[in-house]
């Protein structure tokens, strides 16, 4: 730049400090980058576990305040359950591939592109008397009753569900039943479903999710109310013209429950890395903790279910029992009958020949990032009404129903032609 200017002499200065802030930045990365990698690192719980098998240097791309740069770190996948991990990720804080300095920085900027464009400045305490005002009205907009809009035929149709608890006041627990010591509860249950579609396979024969097709319902409803709620939802989804629904849970009976009353039709399984847990758990009570016995009966058990012959587990799981006599926990037999009630569910080996999904992963999800991600942050206490004006403006959002819901709200299409006509 120095001989570009002693040949032509000094000029806007934007070009250079650009430049100069690009090579900067892009600097900055490589050492990141080259930090991250660091095979020295100790990153916590960086082994694999129980069953994992370990894929070396996988690669994933991300994003730091910084720009663009990639990560070669170990990849943990388990194939009984079907779940994947990678340790440096957590470490690091990652959100779908973001620092967590570049989410903050996008929260700030949007607050700060607000102030500079609408002039509007907005505290803490006037976002939540907005959310307050709005969040009843969307509500009602997302648990209205459905029918089934016309369209072509949907090959496969899925329903999930699960639970989560959220910190509440004192005053909205008193009287419930909890997980304390003392038998009190911190938290009540925030129910949580997912509904999809798929119309493919990939070309190795696995199910792939439909783009963009996964809408949401969350609440603090009861079970029923909830049921109603979510069946609503895939009745706004298409149901009526589903081929196969598939209906995917944990295991907790307000779950199957809700099954049967609302899609009495669908095809029940039971998610499988469920399943593994309770299964890891009974091979060690079985066993014995650390006994090499414990990972080979999971294995060789986990194979019955892709033979579709879980009754073939259980009957092994119940002679062992019975040889262990009087030294053998209550609790195992409760394990046992926990896949006695399920067996049915856990088809896997005909799951797989269909080409289903037999994981609950969306939901799941659903309950980490979606209702965790915002009403579990370190120090929160929610109030019933409060929690519920968030969970309606999160599955808004999440279930791209936001302009929908405005529209309504204000009718801010009233210019719009048609709505006239």
């Amino acid at each position: 730049m120095r001989q570009r200017w002693t040949e032509l002499g000094v000029q806007h200065t934007a070009v250079v400090e650009a430049g100069l802030r690009q090579a900067l930045f892009q600097d900055a990365a490589h050492l990141l980058a080259q930090l991250y990698n660091d095979p020295a690192l100790p990153i916590p719980d960086d082994a694999p576990r129980p069953g994992e098998k370990c894929h070396a240097g996988r690669t994933k791309e991300i994003l730091t305040l910084f720009g663009w740069g990639k990560l070669h770190r170990n990849y943990y996948y388990h194939p009984l359950t079907d779940q994947g991990r990678a340790p440096l990720d957590q470490a690091l804080g990652l959100v779908d591939g973001y620092s967590p300095a570049v989410v903050r920085l996008g929260y700030e900027a949007a607050q700060a592109d607000l102030k500079e464009m609408a002039g509007l400045a907005l505290e803490g305490r006037q976002i939540q008397r907005l959310v307050g005002a709005s969040g009843p009205a969307i509500t009602q907009i997302l648990a209205r009753p459905a029918t089934t809009p016309a369209g072509p035929p949907i090959p496969v149709f899925y329903v999930e569900a699960d639970a989560t608890g959220v910190p509440m006041r004192p005053e909205e627990l008193a009287g419930r039943k909890g997980k304390q010591p003392d038998g009190s509860a911190k938290t009540r249950e925030v129910k949580v479903g997912g509904v999809f579609t798929q119309t493919r396979l990939d070309p190795e024969g696995r199910p792939v999710r439909d783009y963009q097709s996964t809408t949401y319902v969350a609440s603090l409803a009861s079970a029923v109310e909830f049921g109603w709620r979510l069946r609503q939802e895939a009745l706004r989804r298409g149901l009526g013209r589903a081929q196969t629904v598939v209906f995917l849970g944990d295991g907790a009976a307000w779950v199957w429950e809700g099954q049967r009353v609302n899609f009495p039709g669908a095809v029940p399984i039971l998610d499988r890395y469920h399943g593994w847990e309770h299964l890891h758990d009974l091979c060690v009570g079985l066993y014995g903790e650390g006994s090499v016995w414990v990972p080979r009966m999971e294995e060789r058990w986990v194979a019955l279910w892709d033979e579709d012959d879980v009754e073939a587990m259980i009957a092994a799981a119940g002679a062992r029992l019975e040889s262990l006599g009087t030294q053998a926990a209550d609790t195992l037999a409760g394990q046992i009958d926990y896949f006695q009630n399920n067996q049915e569910r856990m088809r896997y080996g005909t799951y797989r020949k269909l080409g289903y999904f037999y994981g609950s992963g969306v939901v799941e999800a659903a309950c980490k990032t979606g209702v965790g991600g915002r009403l579990k942050q370190s120090g929160m206490l929610w109030g019933q009404p409060g929690a519920e004006n968030v969970l309606a403006l999160r599955c808004a959002l999440r279930s791209h129903r936001w302009e929908e819901c405005w529209t309504e709200i204000h009718g801010t299409n009233y210019l719009d032609g048609t709505a006239a006509a």
